[in-house]
C-alpha cells in the first residue's frame, strides 16, 4: 500500500484518463497465435498496434487513453523488439504502477510450432533452423512469459478456438452475459489442457469403445450419449457436478470473476467426456452465462 501512494501523484493525470482503460499486452512465440488474439480484441473494440519498441509504450497509451473512442488498447509484442527487451520487465512494472495492465503470453509445444510453419511455409522471424530458432526466441521471451498475467497454450487450439477464448477473456460486457464458460473435453493420453479452472476425470465410467457399434462414434452422437447416460454412475455423477456448479458460478459472479474453463477428461476424449461436456451445456445455458464447448481430442 505504501508504494501505491508514493506514486499515486507521479501518474495521478494518466491514472485519471485512463480509468476506464484495458491496456493488454499481447506477446507469444512465433506461431503461437500472436495475430489472432491481437484481430479477437480489435474486433471487441481495441484500439491495437503491433510492434512498437517498448520504450514508446508509456507515450502511446497517454496518447490515446484518453480518447473515448479508444479506451481499451493492445499491444503486441514479439522477438523483432529483441534489442528493447532487456528493459522490459522494469518498464511493466512502471506501467503497472501507472495504469490497469495485464499481459497476456501464448505458446505452444514446439512439434507444433514446426507443423505451423512447415504449412504456411514462413520462415521463423530469427531465421536459420526452425528448432533452434524457437529454442532461442523461448529463452528471449522468458522475461515476459514470467510477467505474464495469463498465459495460454495454444498447441490444441484451432485459430476459430482461440478467438472465441481471448474474446471471452478481454472482450468488454456486452451488457447481459455475467460469465463466459468454456467447456473442454480432452483424453488423458494426450496431456491435461493449459490454463483449466475445474477439472473432472470421468474415467470412472464405462466406456463405450470397447462396444463395437461405438468405437468409431463419438461422444456427440447421440448413439454414444444415451450409452454413457444409461448408466445410474453417470446420472449420479452429472446430479453432484450440477448441484457444484449451481454452487459455485453464482460466487464466481459475486467475486468479480468473468471466464472460467472446466475440463472434462476420459481415456482418449473420444466419448465419455464430450457426452458430459455437451450435456452439462445445456444444464448451464441461460441468459447471463455464455457458453463454449471445445472438445480438443475428437478426431
Amino acid at each position: 500500500m505504501a508504494q501505491a501512494k508514493r506514486n499515486s501523484s507521479q501518474g495521478s493525470a494518466a491514472a485519471n484518463k485512463s480509468d476506464r482503460s484495458q491496456i493488454l499486452i499481447v506477446s507469444g512465440l512465433s506461431g503461437s497465435g500472436k495475430t489472432v488474439a491481437l484481430r479477437a480484441v480489435e474486433d471487441a473494440g481495441f484500439y491495437c498496434v503491433d510492434n512498437i519498441p517498448v520504450s514508446l509504450i508509456r507515450a502511446l497509451i497517454e496518447k490515446i487513453s484518453p480518447q473515448q473512442s479508444a479506451a481499451h488498447i493492445a499491444i503486441g509484442i514479439d522477438i523483432r523488439e529483441k534489442e528493447f527487451l532487456d528493459d522490459l520487465k522494469l518498464t511493466l512494472a512502471e506501467l503497472r504502477k501507472v495504469f490497469p495492465l495485464h499481459v497476456l503470453f501464448l505458446e505452444a509445444v514446439p512439434t507444433v510450432l514446426v507443423r505451423r510453419f512447415k504449412e504456411t511455409r514462413r520462415p521463423h522471424p530469427l531465421g536459420g533452423s526452425i528448432d533452434q530458432a524457437i529454442g532461442n526466441e523461448k529463452k528471449a521471451l522468458s522475461v515476459l512469459k514470467n510477467n505474464a498475467d495469463r498465459v495460454i497454450d495454444t498447441s490444441a487450439l484451432s485459430p476459430h478456438e482461440l478467438r472465441k477464448l481471448v474474446t471471452a477473456f478481454y472482450a468488454p460486457p456486452s451488457g447481459h452475459k455475467d460469465l463466459a464458460v468454456s467447456l473442454i473435453s480432452f483424453g488423458f493420453k494426450y496431456g491435461i489442457p493449459q490454463n483449466i479452472d475445474l477439472l473432472f476425470d470421468v474415467r470412472f465410467l464405462p466406456n463405450p469403445y470397447f462396444i463395437p457399434d461405438f468405437k468409431e462414434l463419438s461422444g456427440t452422437d447421440k448413439k454414444v450419449s444415451d450409452y454413457v447416460f444409461s448408466h445410474a454412475a453417470t446420472r449420479q455423477f452429472m446430479k453432484k457436478i450440477n448441484d457444484l456448479l449451481t454452487f459455485l458460478i453464482p460466487h464466481y459472479i459475486h467475486e468479480g470473476k468473468t471466464y472460467i474453463s472446466i475440463a472434462f477428461g476420459c481415456t482418449g476424449g473420444q466419448h465419455r467426456s464430450p457426452a458430459i461436456v455437451e450435456e452439462i451445456a445445456k444444464s448451464l445455458s441461460g441468459d447471463t452465462i455464455d457458453i463454449q464447448i471445445i472438445h480438443r481430442d475428437i478426431s
